[in-house]
């Protein structure tokens, strides 16, 4: 039997929720004392005249109601704590899933953790209640049965009424729901996605038509959402008219059956008041159906979510690599497309060694630069480091030991000391201040407003490219992972800049780190070992940097004499 994350923490939260359950019992057993306080006024004290049988009565009803009402408190803490623990123990594999959906380009990558949130929501609020409650409606439909048969039936009666109420209800929203919530998060992904490229949609005035669009997508939605609600809305009001008639109708046989003597007026009030209590779940369940429906819709698209949690997610621990690199004939088939952008890849590199990835634009550098690693998994062959498969690096394992900077760099929203430590609460300030000295940017650093505390992303500062590109690699050669992967490390950078890294380079050398660098600029080519010429997304050439480069035009790529070694 296949096992997610989400099954092991339904699995370990079922003793919380059966804990829930037994103190629902108790709320439900103790909602009976109203309807035999009642019983007992109209039968014994106002026929006895009894002021002490009175006082008693009300003090044990009182009491019954305190401990009732603090119950009721315990359950709803309860489950506001199993909320919060079941989106606890979720974040970690939710974020896993969803960082591997946005590698893929499967769409936005917040919608998995939005899901969590509103499954919390649901979880934590009164509408999971009489899911609680429902089977415990017979039991006061049997304690009216014994009353009388004939209030029994008309309790029973209602109960299915309002039960197909319930179901026709469900019939008539479930699809207009669902279309709604789709509505929703295809709203959502466009904002954020307008968000995310601010600049040209400033830069080229296309707000207009971005926000016509975005009032297309929700109005689409609202209307789903309106007829949800409107279908609800009228089935609801129903339920609660056929609640407050059924009342009635008891009261009115209760009446009928006190004056043949066939049941006392106390039983006739307290089979008033089980009715409405047998019938409240019902009741309330309808009025609650539209955020179940969401519910279950959430809690299915998560589950199909963390079905394609990353193999490398929960993994065993492997040994430090060395940084031997191996690529095995590697094809890479992008999703919704059946040519390959990467065509039977191989080439090997021993620890310490540094190569220059070569080749004209759309040749697949930064695919395989990908690919290298591990954000994009191979159709076929294998990335191995130190012989094990990137894909089968945990996470966490896998960062303490690659380096990586990307040929789009963006800083995450947090401190500049947060984005090149990589988010590790455990980090030190000496490994944050190296790695940004190894990178030439520590001066630059310490010339911001607040410097390493400098608040970058979201409502932080804005900087320039080239100093974005070079945190970026502070980021990347942060406590000197074995491997790393520079994707046009000098896109950006100026002479100084430039000089900067070629310094880097040659450090990260000397530790013996194994460095694949796309470059085609004679500074970074001298400081290589090897050289990888890519062409339309095969090997065209590899071996050493020299041999190599004498295929490439000479006017093109030609070392200067004084940097060929």
């Amino acid at each position: 039997m296949e096992t997610t994350p989400l099954k092991t923490t339904i699995s370990a939260v079922r003793k919380a929720v059966g804990f829930v359950a037994f103190v629902s019992l108790g709320i439900n057993l103790l909602m009976l004392s109203s309807a035999i306080y009642m019983m007992q006024v109209y039968d014994n004290v106002l026929t006895s005249r009894n002021i002490d049988t009175l006082i008693l009565l009300s003090v044990i009803v009182a009491f019954a109601l305190i401990v009732l009402g603090v119950l009721d408190g315990l359950r709803a803490q309860m489950m506001v704590r199993v909320a919060g623990w079941f989106e606890q123990q979720l974040s970690a594999p939710v974020m896993a899933s969803a960082i591997a959906a946005g590698v893929r380009g499967g769409g936005s990558t917040a919608q998995g953790l939005r899901d969590l949130a509103s499954l919390r929501a649901y979880i934590a609020s009164p509408n999971v209640f009489p899911l609680f409650d429902a089977p415990f409606a017979p039991v006061f439909l049997a304690i009216i049965f014994l009353a009388h048969p004939l209030l029994g039936t008309i309790a029973f009666a209602g109960m299915v009424l309002l039960f197909v109420i319930g179901v026709i209800n469900d019939r008539v929203t479930r699809r207009a729901a669902a279309e709604a919530n789709s509505g929703n998060s295809k709203a959502l992904n466009f904002a954020e996605a307008v968000i995310r490229n601010a600049d040209v949609v400033s830069a080229m005035g296309i707000a207009p038509g971005l926000q016509h669009k975005l009032a297309q997508v929700n109005g689409q939605a609202f209307q789903m959402q309106r007829l949800a609600a409107d279908r609800s809305g009228i089935l609801s009001g129903m339920a609660k008219g056929l609640r407050f008639i059924l009342q009635s109708a008891v009261l009115g046989f209760g009446a009928w059956l006190v004056i043949g003597q066939e049941i006392t007026p106390g039983l006739m009030i307290a089979s008033a008041i089980l009715m409405g209590r047998a019938l409240a779940p019902v009741e309330q369940s309808i009025g609650a159906w539209r955020a179940l429906t969401g519910a279950r819709t959430t809690y299915a698209r998560l589950a199909a979510m963390l079905r394609d949690l990353p193999i490398g997610y929960i993994q065993t621990k492997l040994p430090e690599p060395q940084g031997q690199l191996s690529v095995e004939t590697v094809i890479f088939v992008p999703p919704e497309s059946n040519v390959p952008l990467i065509r039977g890849v191989s080439f090997r590199l021993n620890a310490g060694e540094a190569m220059a990835l070569i080749g004209p634009s759309g040749s697949g550098k930064s695919t395989l630069a990908r690919l290298l690693v591990g954000s994009l998994t191979p159709a076929r062959g294998a990335v191995r480091l130190d012989g094990a498969d990137m894909a089968h690096w945990a996470p966490a394992e896998k960062g303490r030991h690659v380096g990586y900077l990307p040929q789009e760099i963006e800083l995450l929203d947090g401190t500049v000391w947060e984005n090149i430590a990589r988010f590790d609460a455990y980090a030190e300030d000496r490994e944050v201040v190296a790695a940004a000295q190894l990178a030439g940017v520590h001066e630059l650093i310490l010339n911001l407003p607040d410097g390493y505390e400098t608040q970058l992303g979201v409502g932080g500062i804005k900087l320039s490219g080239g100093l974005r590109q070079r945190i970026g690699l502070a980021r990347a050669v942060f406590r000197l992972p074995r491997f790393i992967v520079l994707d046009e490390p000098n896109s950006n950078l100026d002479a100084v800049g430039e000089q900067a890294l070629v310094t880097m380079i040659g450090a990260l050398k000397q530790q013996g780190c194994t460095m694949v660098i796309v470059a085609h600029r004679p500074r970074i080519l001298a400081e290589m070992d090897k050289a990888l010429i890519l062409q339309d997304g095969a090997v065209a050439k590899f071996g050493p940097r020299d041999e190599v480069l004498q295929a490439v035009t000479p006017a093109a790529t030609a070392l200067p004499a004084a940097e060929q070694s």
